[in-house]
């Protein structure tokens, strides 16, 4: 699988200019896709968790305040088990998230999610995997394997942005289907850089 490095989105670059005529113009205005992974797996879940359905300001404030709740820091997932829901809501938290953060470090400690062995397992392992967490969806999922691990070969068949993007890009009547995405990504070899390629076509919106 490769990854988002400098190189591999040079990579990317070329393979979808030459084989999307309708993303090659969008490629050469915008450049490398901004796709660096940041590696913290275990916040970057706490943090979607905590920021589903709110806005970027609402989300910072409750992501704050429950880092205060542990001294500043992000918490290790036995010390949120500590915590009861109301505690968790005391800060922000709506009784489903306080639920769902809770199940992800109850996930963590029994070893049903095992960050250390993610980078050695497909895309498809690791999103069934972390979909037994109560409160991560496959969008949560996508994003988590695009953004977070790197990983270039992801398409977010779900995402409401690559369905209008798709729809006004590719001249489509309806928002596309899922299967519909796929067939189009693969009718224009967007593989192994779909995530590249979703990327461009948020960009488009702008």
């Amino acid at each position: 699988m490769e990854l988002a490095t400098k190189d591999n989105l040079q990579k990317a670059v070329i393979h979808l200019s030459k084989n999307d005529p309708v993303l090659a113009p969008i490629i050469k205005r915008a450049g490398l896709a901004k796709l660096e992974p940041h590696g913290d797996y275990y916040g970057a879940l706490v943090n979607s968790i905590i920021g589903q359905q709110l806005s970027v300001k609402a989300a910072a404030s409750i992501k704050q305040r429950f880092r205060d709740l542990f001294g500043g820091e992000l918490p290790a997932p036995a010390a949120i088990l500590e915590k009861s829901v109301e505690e968790l809501r005391g800060v922000g938290f709506s009784y489903a998230k306080a639920n769902y953060v809770r199940d992800l470090a109850q996930h963590v400690i029994d070893g049903r999610v095992r960050f250390d062995k993610l980078d050695k397992q497909t895309n498809e392992v690791i999103i069934a995997e972390l979909t037994d967490v109560k409160g991560v969806g496959e969008w949560t999922a996508h994003m988590f394997l695009k953004f977070c691990m790197g990983r270039l070969d992801v398409l977010p068949v779900g995402d409401l942005g690559i369905r209008n993007g798709i729809r006004a890009l590719y001249g489509l009547k309806d928002l596309p289907t899922p299967d519909q995405i796929t067939k189009l990504a693969k009718k224009n070899n967007w593989h192994p850089y779909e995530s590249a390629a979703s990327w461009y076509i948020w960009h488009s919106l702008d």
